[in-house]
């Protein structure tokens, strides 16, 4: 199709989408402990994470697991939390803890693009998650990432109760004869134990848990209740710790968490934007209207904001298409309308089936060329809200959000795709957002023919190329899962 062919001549059109920053400096010495480093574990059992479903095998990837062990120290404030972010903390206490991180990384150290997504597990649901390798291992594959999962917070190691009313046994409960030795002395402690991780990646001793690559940068990752962690920790620990290079931050709505490790939403909470280091905050539309709105800054040197539109906090592929996606052609679900509730949830509309994995490709990808290359992110186009108490996403007349990051599933559009749930759904439901097909009525009215529907579809694909929004390869793929669409 003519826009594929346009696409791929674009890429260098996307790449210069940003402007140049800084070159991001080498990171100061760290004071932060080296972990005592265990494994790869053999067993019994296999590691327990929620994340892809298949063999990385299959494509060319390598998994291990990993114990870490020493003495975390907590925090606290030094005053109170100023208005813009930059706190000042002094240590508080000392204890000792034990938990695991999970290695994913190319089999072939030629594959290896020298950048490490280190990733704050998400225990929302219960158990350790991976949502943003789940949201975007095709394209940290395809690019020859490493990614690292850490077992932060005690509710992944010791079990209990999660946000999301969901009890645990955590991973010692899980399979006692594999994890019985693990211990985690409160999300206090947290913090420093996610620093010790990316300490165990910079600088191996006895064990190389990158299996002898050697990294050139790490990106500190986290979605949902992990990115409330972060936006602490970029506030917090960052301008000592001496750790990362980035930081993506996916899904957060206002506030962040105290030091004491309890959620502390609904306050406001900016990013400090004084670490000299890129910082990038991607939002759907239910995190809008969830709280982050309070939280929204201007982008600067160092900070970009992507809000998204037609986008839920989670959708339909991180809960099914997600955790078998290998990259493979025919995988391009987020154009396809699924008109069927997830009961299992017991949710009464279809879950969202919006674009936000594509542009996670292009986001990731282009805070990794931020970090090593100083070229930032291109500015995007905030929501557009209606003011009021309780903001909400201004809508036309379809139904589907106007302004942000605007993509061919919202500007060539089949139903509406929200970050809303029906009023009266359960917190689970809303997180999913929704999708309601349009009738065979207002289809043939949009597109005449299914040739119109496809033209229209390139056209906007292009555009999104254009504005550094949607990889090239990722827009091939869209592009021939809508022509191959029976639209209108």
């Amino acid at each position: 199709m003519a826009t594929v062919v346009v696409a791929a001549m674009l890429v260098g059109t996307a790449t210069m989408a940003g402007a140049s920053s800084p070159s991001p400096r080498a990171l100061a010495p760290s004071k932060v402990p080296v972990p005592t480093v265990e494994g790869p574990i053999r067993g019994p059992g296999t590691p327990s994470i929620i994340a892809s479903s298949f063999s990385l095998t299959k494509v060319g990837y390598s998994a291990q697991e990993y114990f870490i062990s020493g003495s975390a120290t907590s925090y606290r404030a030094v005053g109170a939390p100023p208005a813009n972010g930059r706190w000042k903390v002094t240590a508080a206490s000392k204890a000792t803890y034990k938990t695991r991180i999970i290695v994913y990384r190319p089999s072939d150290p030629k594959r290896f693009n020298g950048t490490v997504i280190v990733e704050w597990l998400n225990v929302s649901a219960g158990s350790d998650t991976g949502p943003d390798w789940i949201g975007d291992h095709t394209e940290l594959i395809k690019q020859g990432f490493a990614w690292v999962g850490v077992s932060a917070q005690a509710l992944g190691v010791n079990g209990g109760s999660s946000v999301l009313g969901l009890g645990t046994s955590g991973l010692k409960g899980s399979n006692p004869p594999r994890y019985a030795t693990l211990h985690h002395p409160g999300d206090a402690y947290s913090y420093d134990i996610f620093s010790q991780a990316a300490q165990a990646i910079w600088h191996p001793r006895h064990v190389s848990v990158l299996g002898g690559l050697k990294p050139k940068a790490l990106i500190a990752d986290g979605e949902s209740q992990s990115a409330f962690f972060l936006t602490t920790y970029i506030d917090a620990l960052a301008p000592a710790a001496h750790v990362f290079n980035g930081y993506m931050i996916h899904s957060r709505w206002s506030g962040g968490a105290s030091l004491t490790g309890a959620l502390a939403l609904g306050t406001k909470e900016p990013f400090r934007t004084d670490l000299g280091r890129p910082v990038m905050a991607f939002e759907t539309e239910t995190d809008l209207t969830m709280g982050y709105v309070r939280d929204r800054q201007p982008d600067t040197t160092w900070f970009r904001d992507w809000e998204v539109a037609g986008t839920a906090h989670a959708d339909d592929y991180t809960a099914s298409v997600g955790l078998s996606d290998t990259g493979k052609p025919g995988a391009a679900e987020a154009i396809l309308t699924h008109d069927s509730p997830f009961t299992a949830f017991g949710c009464t509309t279809a879950l969202n089936s919006g674009p936000q994995h594509w542009v996670l490709d292009a986001a990731i990808s282009d805070l990794n060329r931020w970090v090593r290359t100083g070229t930032a992110p291109p500015h995007a186009p905030r929501l557009d809200l209606v003011a009021g108490a309780t903001p909400t996403i201004k809508r036309d007349a379809l139904g589907n959000a106007l302004g942000g990051i605007r993509t061919p599933e919202l500007d060539v559009p089949t139903a509406v795709l929200s970050g809303d749930a029906p009023a009266g759904s359960s917190l689970t439901c809303k997180l999913f957002g929704s999708t309601v097909p349009f009738t065979t009525a207002t289809l043939t009215s949009l597109y005449p023919t299914h040739a119109a529907y496809v033209t229209k579809f390139d056209q906007a694909a292009g555009r999104a190329v254009k504005a550094g929004f949607l990889l090239p390869a990722d827009a091939t793929q869209i592009e021939a899962a809508a022509a191959g669409s029976n639209t209108p």
